[in-house]
């Protein structure tokens, strides 16, 4: 692959990540708006209860623990997936840059003169830049992924009840 072959793939997904940021920030006001609107409606549900416990809605009151509960594991247990994988493909670009630095390493090492391990420190330098450039528009894509990923559950859960307290 060509510098500008990299160069064009990593401004597509830099694009990308973007609007990945984007849809990750309206949803978030999104559920933000849903979480005052469920918010407001169960005050009031809780105010009618108390004011007559016999037609307290306790279906209703129930489901404010349960569903927090159900959606926060969800999210919990995508972050837990998604650092998972990060951590692992981390710890694999780790080993491989070892790899890199050994061989450049033995390159410099073994130079025939003063200029051939200046070139080939060089070399491992400009590769470095780029290794380092591409694994950080990785991270930046996975935690975005990350992000999303964690709200989802909350995000649909206060939508649903927002929807759903509204009728």
């Amino acid at each position: 692959m060509t510098m500008l072959d990299k160069t064009i793939r990593d401004g597509k997904r830099a694009v990308k990540n973007a609007q990945s940021a984007a849809t990750a920030a309206a949803n978030s006001g999104e559920m933000m708006r849903a979480a005052s609107d469920v918010i407001a409606a169960r005050l009031n549900i809780m105010a009618e209860g108390l004011a007559n416990p016999m037609k307290a809605d306790m279906a209703e009151m129930h489901l404010m623990s349960s569903e927090k509960v159900e959606a926060m594991s969800a999210s919990a247990a995508a972050i837990a997936g998604n650092l998972g994988d990060l951590a692992a493909r981390v710890s694999k670009s780790a080993m491989d840059e070892v790899g890199h630095a050994q061989r450049a390493a033995s390159a410099i090492a073994g130079a025939g003169s003063p200029q051939a391990a200046a070139t080939a420190h060089y070399n491992y330098a400009v590769a470095w830049w780029s290794r380092a450039a591409g694994q950080m528009l990785t991270l930046n894509t996975e935690l975005l992924k990350a992000q999303a990923d964690a709200l989802k559950p909350i995000h649909s859960a206060a939508v649903a009840n927002a929807k759903r307290l509204k009728r």
